[in-house]
Parts: C-alpha cells; sequence; structure tokens
C-alpha cells in the first residue's frame, strides 16, 4: 500500500497504517485535493496486502475542522449544479470507500472533529477520544440539512434516532462525555495517552484473524439492508468460507495444544 500521498499523512508499520489531515494550524480541515486522495487510498485498500488495520489519528491537537471554509465552501458557493453534486458524490464516495476497504478503522479523535470530521470519525469502525473531543455535525450552520455522506443512515444506527436528530437539526457539539455515555466513542483515555491507546487497540486487532476481520466488516455494513433470515444466511456463508482458512486450522491446533493461536490472516 502506498504512503507517498500528497495531500495526508501516512505511515505505514507492521501492517497497522496511520493517517493523519496535515492542517494542523487550521485544525486539519478538508479540501478538494485531500478529500479525493482519501477517497482513493481508502479504495486501494482492498488490495493491499501490507495493512491490517488503519487508525485515522489527530494532529495538533484536533482532529478536524470538516470541509475548509475558503477552499472548499468559498467555490461552492459559485459552482453550477452539475459541479456541486460531482462534489457531493465523491465526499459521499469517501464514506463508501472507508466502509468497503475490508480493514478495520479506528478513528483516535483529540480536539475539534466537526463536518465532514464527524463524518469520517462516524464512519470508522472503532473511535476512542480524549475528554477534549468536540464533535459536531455541523451542516445546518452553513445553510445545508444534516443528511451529509451518510450521517442520516448512520449516525441513528450509532446513537439512536432521537440524538441523532437534535445533532443533526441543531448543529451543537456532542461533548466527550455524551459522546462515550452514547456509543459514539468505544472510550475516553487521557489526552497524552491517545496514540498509545490507538496503536495498542490497532495492535489488539491485527493479533486476530484478519482475513476474518474482513468478513466480519463486509457483514456489519451490508447487513443493514438484509432481513433477519438474508443476515443469518449471509452469516452462514460467511462463516463457512472463513472454515476454510488456515487461522481456523491453527486455531484449532493451539487449542488442542493448549497455547495462543498466532494467526496469519489466511
Amino acid at each position: 500500500m502506498r504512503d507517498d500521498v500528497k495531500h495526508f499523512l501516512c505511515e505505514i508499520d507492521n501492517g497497522i497504517a496511520t493517517v493523519r489531515l496535515d492542517r494542523p494550524d487550521r485544525k486539519n480541515p478538508l479540501t478538494f485535493e485531500s478529500y479525493a486522495e482519501l477517497r482513493d487510498w481508502f479504495r486501494d485498500l482492498v488490495y493491499a496486502d501490507d495493512v491490517d488495520v488503519v487508525i485515522f489519528g489527530s494532529n495538533g491537537g484536533n482532529f478536524s475542522s470538516g470541509g475548509d471554509v475558503h477552499d472548499i465552501i468559498g467555490p461552492l458557493t459559485r459552482m453550477s449544479m452539475k459541479d456541486m453534486l460531482r462534489f457531493t458524490r465523491m465526499t459521499g464516495d469517501l464514506v463508501k470507500a472507508m466502509i468497503n476497504c475490508g480493514k478495520p478503522v479506528i478513528a483516535a479523535v483529540d480536539g475539534i472533529c466537526v463536518g465532514a470530521g464527524a463524518i469520517i470519525a462516524m464512519a470508522s469502525d472503532l473511535r476512542i477520544a480524549t475528554p477534549q473531543a468536540k464533535t459536531a455535525f455541523l451542516f445546518t450552520r452553513v445553510g445545508l440539512a444534516g443528511c451529509d455522506m451518510g450521517a442520516c443512515a448512520i449516525l441513528p444506527r450509532i446513537i439512536g434516532q432521537t440524538r441523532a436528530a437534535e445533532l443533526l437539526y441543531t448543529g451543537r457539539s456532542m461533548t466527550a462525555e455524551e459522546g462515550e455515555r452514547w456509543g459514539f466513542f468505544n472510550r475516553l483515555v487521557p489526552e497524552g495517552t491517545l496514540e498509545a491507546e490507538a496503536l495498542a487497540l490497532a495492535q489488539q486487532i491485527q493479533a486476530g484473524p484478519n482475513f476474518a476481520h474482513m468478513m466480519t466488516k463486509t457483514m456489519l455494513a451490508q447487513e443493514w439492508s438484509m432481513s433477519i433470515e438474508q443476515a443469518i444466511e449471509a452469516e452462514a456463508q460467511a462463516q463457512a468460507i472463513c472454515m476454510q482458512t488456515g487461522d481456523f486450522e491453527r486455531a484449532y491446533a493451539a487449542f488442542v495444544a493448549k497455547r495462543r493461536p498466532v494467526f496469519e490472516g489466511n
């Protein structure tokens, strides 16, 4: 998987990729270029054998301030409807790419996490944060609907319909404590330990059966639109596939030998 990106930071070390937006002086806003490059990077991740887990980290004490006011909001007011739709589809494609990348994504949230930044955290599989995290889906604050990049579909599934409705209608900040209590954040960690905690969680996941993790992520996404009967059948097929992997045999052999299994992701 390439790490020679131009519009965000990327480090890959021992199967764990850490990406961050790279404009800390402006609380890490997104630009047209970073949107597109992140979308393409997550799309390519499906075929990357050298990455097992992704951490989407903070930078300079903040996660992201969302779409850049000057680089994105201003130009959008002068675009044609066709070009606006091309842009909104591109931003939605980033969420689709994150959901369909086949790798668990951990958002490590510090400070400001608003607008499209909040969407990126929402689209991640797991979220940990510092008590300083302030998360806001502030699209109504700029005269837009709260239904951006899948927010009306995904956020209610995480925190519930009425809580999501409040955040999407008002654009107010969700405190870190609210986020943890409502289930948006898996847990809160002290500010100075965020990176270490995210890495430890990534390593814990990576030590598991990574092919099976891919199947789990696939089922979590696909079963949103399935009936219970369809979901049970889909999981039966997914599990039968996983039973053919080397990791399944390794787990059995380790159980018989009374030792901890060492998974290889195949």
